[in-house]
Formats: C-alpha cells, sequence, structure tokens
C-alpha cells in the first residue's frame, strides 16, 4: 500500500475513487428521500388534526335572568342554564318563558373556536298589586331594592314589574309586617296586624255556621275541618291556603262534637251526643262510610289507639268509655270510667287514660278487660288530655282549678306545671313536644255560660319543660276548639259564641323561647271587655 504524501506520510486507499463517489450520491438521495417522507407525514398528521378538529362536534351553553325561566333550544328544555351538546355550527333557534315576564325569541350563533356561552335576560311585565290592611290606620308599601314603589294608609293598588317586591305594613302598637314575595301575577293580599309584641301571627278568621265545638286540621295541613255543635251542617270543611269554605258534611239531623282524623288523612271519625254515635268518613269524597253505635250516652270525645285498630269514644252522660274496632265496625266492650269522663289518652292498644270531668279524677283503664286505676284526684273537672309518649308525659287541662296538669306516666305522679287563664279546656301540644298551646274560654256570664261572659278567650302558649310563658293571644267569646298542624307551623281555635274560627302562623321554638314571654304581661290588661 504506497503512502500518501498530502496526507502526512499516511497510507493511500487501494480502492477506487467513484466508488467512494457513487456511496456518497446513493447516501444523498436516501436523505432526500427520508426528508420527503417526513414531509408527507408531518402534513399529513397535520391535515388528520384538522380533519378531526374541524370534524368534532359543539357544545352551547345557555343562561337568563330570570334564574328559574324555562328555556327552550336545541331540541332541549332546561330552567335557567341550558346546556347542549353534538351541535354542528351554525344558527339555533331560543326561546325563553316566566310567568310575569315578556317571553323573549332570539338566534345563537354557534361557533367553531368560540366558547359559545350566551346570556338573556327577560323583560318584566307589568303586574297589578292590592294590598289591605287591619286595623285601621295601618300603613302599606310596596319596594323593591329599598326603594320604594306604592305607598298609602289602609290599602295601596297599584301596577310595578315583575320581580320580587317586598310588602310592609306598620301600625303604632302594632307589629310591623314585612313579606318577601316574587311577583309574577296579578297579586292581591289582605294583612292583619298583631298586638306589639306578640309573636304568633294572625292569617285570618273563617265564619262559621254556628258553635264551632271542636277542630282538626288534616295532616297534609292543608283543610282544617271544624264540628258544628249547633248543625247541620254537622261539619264544615275550610281550605287554610285560601282561608274559605270548601265543603259541608251532614250527619242527621244533629250537629257534631269531637272529630280526628286517621295518620294517613284518609278516614275522619266524628262524634255525636244526641244519637251516641260515631261516623267514619272517607275524607277524599267528604261521604260518611259506616256509623257506629257507642250504646251509650251523650258520645263527645273521639280517639284512635297506637296501631289505629281500636276507637275509643267517651260517653260524658254514660260514665263509661265505648271501645270499637275499626275493622269490624262492632262494639267490643264499655269500659269503666270516672264521673262524666272527657279526656282521653293511649299509650298503646291496651293502655288507656281518662280524665273525669265530674270530679277531677284521672284513670288509668286496661282496654282489653276493664280492669282501672286512679292515679290522681284534683277535685276539679279534668277536661283533655294531650301526650308525648317519647317522654312519657301527659298534660291535662283543669277547668275548675284553671290549672294544667303534667302527669309522669312512669312514676305515676301528677304534678301542677301552670297555672292559666280562666276557664281551661282544649290544649294541644306541638310535633317536637316542646310547646303545650292551651284556650281558655274566660270567665263564665253570671246568668249562663251559653251568653257571652265579661272577658275575653285566650289561647296560651307554655313551653313544657320548664312552665315558662312563651306568648299569648286574646281571642273571642270562649276560645273552645284548637288544633296544631302536624309540622308545627299553623294553629287553628275557635272563638265558640263567635261562630268563628282564627287560623294563625306558629313561629319556630327557638324564636318563641328568645320571646321574652310574647305578650304573655301584656295579655292581661286586654282580658276585660
Amino acid at each position: 500500500m504506497a503512502r500518501d504524501s498530502r496526507r502526512g506520510g499516511g497510507y493511500r486507499s487501494s480502492k477506487p475513487v467513484y466508488l467512494q463517489s457513487a456511496r456518497r450520491r446513493r447516501s444523498r438521495r436516501h436523505t432526500g428521500v427520508g426528508a420527503l417522507l417526513a414531509v408527507v407525514l408531518v402534513l399529513a398528521a397535520a391535515g388528520g388534526i384538522a380533519w378531526w378538529v374541524f370534524s368534532r362536534p359543539l357544545s352551547v351553553s345557555i343562561a337568563c335572568q330570570p334564574q328559574d325561566a324555562l328555556i327552550s333550544a336545541c331540541d332541549t328544555q332546561a330552567a335557567g342554564v341550558l346546556s347542549a351538546e353534538g351541535l354542528k355550527p351554525g344558527l339555533y333557534p331560543v326561546t325563553i318563558a316566566r310567568a310575569g315576564f315578556t317571553t323573549l325569541t332570539a338566534e345563537v350563533d354557534v361557533r367553531r373556536f368560540d366558547d359559545n356561552r350566551f346570556e338573556f335576560a327577560l323583560e318584566p311585565a307589568p303586574q297589578t298589586i292590592s294590598v289591605s290592611a287591619k286595623p285601621k290606620g295601618a300603613v302599606c308599601r310596596v319596594l323593591r331594592d329599598g326603594n320604594e314603589l306604592l305607598s298609602a294608609k289602609n290599602s295601596i293598588e297599584g301596577t310595578v314589574p315583575a320581580g320580587p317586591v317586598t310588602v310592609e305594613v306598620a301600625l303604632k302598637g302594632y307589629n310591623t309586617l314585612t313579606r318577601e314575595l316574587y311577583l309574577d301575577r296579578p297579586t292581591a293580599l289582605t294583612f292583619l296586624l298583631d298586638p306589639e309584641g306578640q309573636l304568633v301571627h294572625t292569617l285570618g278568621s273563617l265564619e262559621c255556621a254556628g258553635a264551632p265545638k271542636a277542630v282538626a286540621i288534616t295532616p297534609d295541613g292543608t283543610e282544617v275541618w271544624t264540628t258544628i255543635l249547633n248543625g247541620p251542617p254537622s261539619i264544615e270543611i275550610f281550605d287554610l291556603r285560601t282561608l274559605r269554605l270548601t265543603g259541608e258534611i251532614d250527619l242527621g239531623e244533629y250537629g257534631a262534637v269531637e272529630i280526628v282524623f286517621n295518620k294517613e288523612g284518609t278516614r275522619a271519625y266524628a262524634s255525636q251526643m244526641e244519637t251516641a254515635k260515631v261516623f267514619e268518613i272517607d275524607t277524599a269524597k267528604r261521604k260518611v262510610l259506616r256509623d257506629f253505635d257507642t250504646e251509650s250516652a251523650w258520645t263527645k270525645v273521639v280517639l284512635l289507639s297506637a296501631t289505629q285498630k281500636l276507637l275509643y269514644s267517651a260517653n260524658w252522660s254514660g260514665d263509661d268509655v265505648s271501645v270499637i274496632d275499626v275493622a269490624s265496625g262492632e262494639l267490643q266492650r264499655r269500659l269503666p270510667a270516672p264521673d262524666t269522663p272527657r279526656g282521653l289518652w293511649a299509650t298503646d292498644d291496651k293502655t288507656l287514660y281518662v280524665a273525669g270531668f265530674g270530679g277531677g279524677e284521672l284513670w288509668r283503664v286496661d282496654a282489653s278487660n276493664g280492669g282501672y286505676e286512679q292515679l290522681f284526684d284534683s277535685n276539679g273537672a279534668l277536661r283533655h288530655i294531650v301526650g308525648d309518649n317519647g317522654r312519657g308525659k301527659l298534660y291535662i287541662s283543669d277547668m275548675a282549678k284553671d290549672v294544667v296538669w303534667v302527669h309522669d306516666t312512669a312514676s305515676g305522679k301528677t304534678t301542677k306545671l301552670i297555672d292559666t287563664d280562666e276557664k281551661p279546656n282544649t290544649i294541644d301540644l306541638s310535633p317536637d313536644g316542646k310547646v303545650l298551646f292551651v284556650s281558655c274560654r274566660g270567665e263564665n256570664n253570671a246568668k249562663s255560660y251559653y251568653i257571652p261572659g265579661p272577658e275575653w278567650g285566650t289561647i296560651l302558649l307554655f313551653d313544657t319543660d320548664s312552665g315558662k310563658p312563651l306568648d299569648a293571644i286574646v281571642g273571642g267569646n270562649q276560645c273552645t276548639a284548637l288544633d296544631v298542624s302536624d309540622d308545627g307551623r299553623l294553629l287553628v281555635f275557635s272563638d265558640f259564641l263567635d261562630d268563628r274560627l282564627r287560623v294563625y302562623e306558629i313561629p319556630p321554638y327557638e324564636e318563641l323561647l328568645a320571646g321574652n314571654g310574647g305578650r304573655w304581661e301584656q295579655h292581661f290588661a286586654d282580658l276585660k271587655k
């Protein structure tokens, strides 16, 4: 091998020079093909990405005010915010509607690479509102965002744009009433102001046919049924939302005394003194299904047992309690009872507590065999019993002593819980057992208790643990019937001699407890007529 002097004494290659040049040309050719292939691949990838991007379906979001307006678009409906997917670019019609506002029709332009979020606001339509208030002289105002829209004394009527408003009614010496509402239709409101300091709020009154003796609010809280002692009609039915009479039921030629519902609200049971019967009523059809003969005299209080298999009736003049099998409608037995039995309470299908009006005795009776035990004697006139089975407490009104007693079922001891106004009669508990409601007839007329006396009747609220007064309502002549709704929000009682029911709204227990007794102290000055 010859050394190449040009390469510093290195050896010269023996391979032909033309072979090396060919290899370099092939290498450059291969590099060019690879580069071309790479470009093709890049372009193909870019094209694929572009195809993927431009073929992807789009989504849209449409929001509106008010937030509960109904949006219709892209074959979809939704309230407040509508979202739709799988769309192609283009124009899509939109309709948005809500009561009280002008319906909006528009189009949204759905575009690629845009966020495609759209917002609309409906135009409020003018709405009429009228507000009236009692007592006379109250100032009525309608406000929005603190700005006064309407104002007048006693009543107002005007037109304001749809939307949220605040209604305020004020009069010196009375609680200022404030209500928030959403105005989206013609609205007429009537408010009754409460005396200053009162915590429960009056919603209205209901005129009855005559002498409403008992009231029962349906389990769903929509109606109140009242027995008319001087009927027929024997029973009147009122809608608690509209405060209007919606039905009547006759039980023959006489009225009715007491009434209870089953837990489901599908049946009502009403007693009738003159016939000593209890009538079973279909509440939906408002039709009498059966009548049960107590085989006694002057049947008054009726009560279903814990399982609702038995119906008990206290027979005022019969001095006993009838036990009726609900399934068959047959009288099972008549139980012994204290003189002139009135109040009843069952803790189970065997144990029955009976209050005696004639002598003030409290008995525990075995409903299965008639065995009994006298637990307490007030020497007064026990009228009504309500119980809290969870805590083992019975509360008993005493019309002669003007007190409410509390009986502990575990210890068998009976003690005074509270002093009341004159002639406490019907009582009831809040669903949580924390508040006791007591109706008091007031002092009797010296000539006869069948005519109005010198005092107004009252409804009193007490804390069941401490006996602390929580509030007081001064009612009409002889407050008698009383019931609290199953949700604890409504109170209905009767002004017996005025042929009237009154409906009240009950605040939460915490508000009652923190209310410094409500109108308890002030109500004493309002008793005398």
